[in-house]
């Protein structure tokens, strides 16, 4: 089930928190000649240690042999012939990624060792906090980015991580430089994810972490970089969106679906508004939902009455606030501190797809108080 390689480090790359990119000569050759001898590999150090040119690696190569969206990296899971040094010991017992070879213990935000136990024990409410659900990853910084144009005022945003994508928050760039921009507070790793400022064992306590804990104005809830889908009504990974709308509710927050939206892509059940969307808000979310619809102008109005189409499906369930989708949330939007990047597509190739997002942090930006 897992294809190995290994190798060893030539070059040490680009780092970010958590992250170490390495470029890695394998010792084997691949049976397709048509694959490198050299690979770029991703490291997390927390999990491996520190790695250094000259260093033996043990790799998967798993995704990147099969030509999947992993970003082309293959993964370091060991350096070959050491031991990395042990963790300190400390206080925390949530295991993530467990059972697997690389679980990794980590102190939960909600854990009875934690210093937030006593806020979080008897939590039960956000308040009316907008928490704004994505489908996908990309989505973040576009959401951000109407969040900050509409907002009068800075607002401390937490970002949620849910793991149906990457379990290492270590492996989004974005967070990394939405973080280091001042654009999110905190990201809040919770199921199996792991490796954000705090961690959580369920979407509840991550929400509930962020607004008693974070003290954020709002938060937004999404998946990890990388999106798993079957080409089937229900297997997908952005599912889950559904019940963090659910969960949003029943935590008495303000929940706002923001709608999966292309005008690029070529598959037919993603142009306009993905049937992801659809089946996650108007089939797994069993409570209503504020949902943000773009209208779009110049070129991409040709996408509205479409989209209007489509959406009327929700309305039955969801209350549907038409946004507006203009120039100048497009240039806010060209303003993100981090890369807008959507199935491989930018600003310039897919701006509807952004926009969509933007008028969820528009709309999200209005509801607090």
């Amino acid at each position: 089930m897992i294809t190995w390689r290994a190798g060893v480090v030539e070059q040490v790359g680009p780092t970010w928190p958590g992250a170490s990119e390495l470029r890695v000569a394998l010792d084997e050759p691949w049976a397709d000649p048509s694959l490198p001898a050299r690979v770029k590999a991703l490291a997390y150090p927390e999990l491996v240690g520190p790695l250094a040119v000259g260093d033996r690696v043990v790799l998967n190569v798993s995704a990147l042999a099969r030509g999947l969206g992993t970003g082309g990296y293959a993964l370091v899971v060991a350096p070959d012939g050491r031991l990395p040094a042990d963790a300190p010991a400390g206080p925390g017992h949530l295991v993530k990624a467990r059972y697997t070879p690389l679980q990794t213990m980590v102190l939960g935000v909600d854990d009875q060792e934690s210093e937030f136990h006593d806020v979080l024990r008897d939590a039960d409410d956000l308040r009316g906090m907008p928490v704004v659900v994505a489908d996908l990853h990309s989505a973040l910084p576009a959401i951000l980015a109407g969040v900050r144009h509409a907002s009068s005022r800075p607002l401390r945003v937490a970002y949620v991580m849910t793991d149906g994508g990457a379990l290492p928050a270590w492996f989004s760039r974005a967070v990394a430089g939405l973080r280091e921009a001042g654009w999110i507070e905190s990201c809040i790793t919770t199921g199996q994810a792991f490796g954000g400022d705090l961690e959580a064992v369920t979407v509840h306590t991550g929400l509930l972490a962020a607004k008693h804990v974070v003290g954020a104005d709002l938060a937004i809830v999404a998946q990890g970089p990388g999106n798993l889908g079957t080409g089937t009504q229900f297997g997908f990974s952005g599912v889950a969106a559904g019940e963090a709308i659910n969960a949003a509710v029943v935590l008495r927050g303000r929940p706002v679906a923001s709608l999966r939206v292309s005008g690029a892509d070529e598959r037919e059940r993603h142009l306009g508004v993905s049937h992801h969307s659809l089946t996650a808000y108007g089939r797994v979310a069993m409570r209503p939902a504020d949902v943000p619809v773009p209208v779009l102008d110049g070129e991409l109005a040709r996408l509205n009455d479409l989209i209007a189409d489509q959406v009327s499906y929700l309305s039955v369930m969801h209350r549907l606030f038409e946004v507006p989708a203009g120039a100048e949330l497009r240039a806010a939007l060209a303003d993100t501190p981090v890369r807008l990047s959507t199935m491989g597509r930018g600003l310039d190739q897919d701006p509807a797809s952004f926009l969509a997002a933007a008028v969820a942090g528009v709309h999200a930006a209005a509801l607090v108080t």
